[in-house]
């Protein structure tokens, strides 16, 4: 996306809406919020901060991020929105639409072929490798196929983080108990993954995953091997999550899950970014 200088100024993401982001309508460019408003709007109504200022303050930002493997199809194309702190968001998007790789983005795994992404204020397209570690620290990822480690019990696994990061015993085996009966599984802490159901499975993953509580959690499909009331069971305890101040980012290609819960979404389609309001919007 080429800006003129005008929209250069303007080139600015807004705070008070869930996100914003650039878009193309017939010739024009345009900076689209949650409400819908188009950038001279939302910038005559002073709800636009200048984007030096906003990666600062802003969760995620990507300003016209595009992911090739292969230079005649791109994975991700010219993506541009801002995600403000302590939010929920769907990513939705069917199978093939680039919701991993948007992820893997988000979580420093890959790097963009163009554009610049800001975790945390932190511009992360440029950052030495050595920098990574400390951000990727404020991360919480979930993966689709759970990642535990096949020969350490429900508990160890969910320890795992906190015990490479050095802390106390005490404090580790304390605070990942906690974890496991918050999240339903306290008579299966010695359990082995190989006899536990895939629910419970994904709800040890939960567990490793904001054991060290980070600032955001990244969930790529994390109800994609379950049942539909187990999908539900897990939505709620990411809400739970959420409610208790970790920003939470849920990738899922189950549109009836989306229509069921009200959050707003990104919509990825053939590498492609869109908005879908909440229903309260």
């Amino acid at each position: 996306m080429t800006l003129t200088p005008h929209l250069q100024k303007l080139r600015t993401y807004c705070v008070s809406p869930s996100f914003c982001f650039l878009s193309r309508k017939g010739r024009g460019i345009f900076l689209e919020s949650n409400t819908g408003r188009a950038a001279r709007g939302l910038y005559d109504a002073g709800c636009i901060h200048p984007l030096g200022k906003l990666s600062a303050i802003m969760l995620i930002q990507f300003e016209q991020v595009s992911l090739s493997y292969d230079a005649a199809k791109p994975v991700l194309a010219d993506v541009n929105f801002a995600l403000p702190p302590s939010g929920f968001y769907f990513l939705t998007g069917p199978s093939g639409a680039g919701k991993s790789s948007l992820l893997r983005l988000i979580y420093c795994a890959e790097k963009p072929t163009a554009g610049r992404i800001f975790l945390f204020g932190h511009d992360t397209t440029h950052a030495a490798r050595a920098e990574l570690p400390a951000l990727r620290r404020q991360i919480g990822v979930v993966f689709q196929d759970f990642r535990l480690v096949p020969h350490l019990t429900a508990l160890e696994n969910a320890a795992l983080p906190l015990r490479l990061a050095g802390a106390e015993d005490a404090y580790v085996e304390r605070h990942a108990r906690e974890l496991l009966e918050w999240v339903g599984l306290g008579p299966r802490l010695h359990a082995m993954p190989a006899e536990l159901s895939g629910g419970e499975q994904q709800r040890v993953a939960i567990a490793r995953a904001v054991v060290h509580k980070p600032k955001l959690l990244l969930a790529d499909e994390p109800t994609g091997n379950v049942d539909d009331e187990t999908a539900i069971k897990l939505f709620h305890l990411f809400d739970e999550l959420h409610k208790m101040g970790t920003a939470v980012i849920l990738a899922t290609h189950q549109q009836n899950l989306v229509e069921r819960f009200n959050k707003p979404a990104l919509r990825l389609k053939a590498g492609h970014l869109a908005f879908q309001m909440s229903k309260a919007a």
